[in-house]
């Protein structure tokens, strides 16, 4: 109608916005393009219990050869696959200290490994982890993943 009022009607109105974006060279009018998402750092912590590592480990010398073979060929593929992604690939962690107000105890987790990738989500850093040679092949029991924040005013 406002149109109207001054009258144009819609077919003037779009020949003229037609001849305003031709001569900004702007027709036909690209997409915005959509901001790329901001990737942020996850933390995949490795995990096993020790009855897992005790089935490996009572595999026969041969079979547990091949699957160690088999799985470090995995790893690398995967790593290779990943490697825009991975930051610190990370590394095994050995017997752990709990440090607190009672001072200094031995004791035992799940937690064998870690990595750190960069991801836009954490349902994409998850999916990285997806059969993951850590549990599909090697005796693991699972990969945990969780987002690290930056912690304000540092």
């Amino acid at each position: 109608m406002a149109c109207r009022a001054v009258g144009l009607d819609h077919t003037d109105l779009r020949s003229s916005l037609e001849a305003i974006a031709l001569s900004a060279k702007m027709w036909p009018m690209a997409p915005l393009k959509k901001k790329p998402e901001r990737s942020r750092l996850f933390l995949a912590v490795y995990l096993g219990t020790q009855a897992s590592m005790t089935k490996w480990e009572k595999l026969p010398a041969k079979v547990r050869r091949e699957r160690e073979s088999a799985g470090v060929k995995a790893w690398v593929e995967w790593e290779a696959k990943n490697k825009k992604a991975i930051v610190d690939m990370g590394a095994p962690l050995g017997p752990t200290k709990r440090i607190n107000r009672r001072g200094v105890t031995s004791v035992r987790n799940n937690l064998t490994a870690y990595t750190i990738v960069r991801a836009v989500s954490q349902a994409a850093a998850a999916k990285m982890f997806e059969s993951h040679p850590h549990f599909m092949i090697f005796p693991g029991t699972g990969v945990e993943v969780m987002e690290c924040f930056e912690i304000p005013g540092m």
